[in-house]
């Protein structure tokens, strides 16, 4: 009975990583207002499937979010360890940012939706996202490669305004900005 039980678990959550990794997808292509119906087709279950694991829209979107912003404040301990610099760590999670800005269709819609379930969307980011960019700051900070004034909110709002993207304005121009934004918070390049 306990293996049955196991393997039934791990179904499971098999089951819902897929409908997570399904609803991200469309949520890129459509939205987050996407049809529950496309999600599911996506994940290969049935829209039961979806309302089993995920009763309200706002659970779905939330639970997407959570789990991409978990990965990008995972990012930041892993690229100080494998990284040359404390710098060139930053530099690849703020890229790693920038593509979670950029395509995360919806989501500043979400955030402003008024939606109840939506609220804590805005918190979690700050709550998770800046401790992983402080690290990093700090980092950059101790090997002496950008000032002690940049804090991480300040950098990721700055980021953050830099990702509006527009029809003349897109994910390769965002990214461009934001390379020289941290140019400019780097130390060795203001007193070259």
């Amino acid at each position: 009975m306990p293996k049955s039980v196991g393997v039934r678990q791990a179904q499971a959550q098999r089951t819902r990583d897929g409908v997570l990794a399904a609803a991200a997808a469309v949520f890129v292509e459509q939205g987050v207002q996407a049809p529950i119906r496309d999600i599911a087709e996506r994940a290969g279950v049935g829209i039961g499937t979806i309302y089993r694991n995920f009763p309200t829209r706002a659970d779905l979107v939330t639970a997407v979010y959570r789990h991409q912003i978990d990965i990008c404040a995972a990012l930041a301990p892993r690229l100080l360890e494998e990284s040359a610099s404390p710098f060139t760590a930053l530099t690849g999670w703020a890229d790693a940012f920038v593509e979670f800005l950029v395509t995360k269709h919806g989501l500043g819609a979400a955030l402003g939706s008024g939606d109840p379930g939506l609220e804590n969307l805005h918190t979690l980011m700050l709550d998770t996202l800046v401790p992983a960019c402080a690290t990093l700051l700090d980092a950059c900070v101790a090997a002496d490669e950008v000032d002690l004034d940049i804090t991480a909110y300040t950098l990721m709002r700055a980021i953050g305004n830099l990702c509006i993207t527009g029809p003349d304005y897109d994910r390769a121009d965002a990214g461009r900005m934001v390379a020289t934004l941290l140019a400019g918070c780097r130390r060795q390049a203001r007193q070259a």
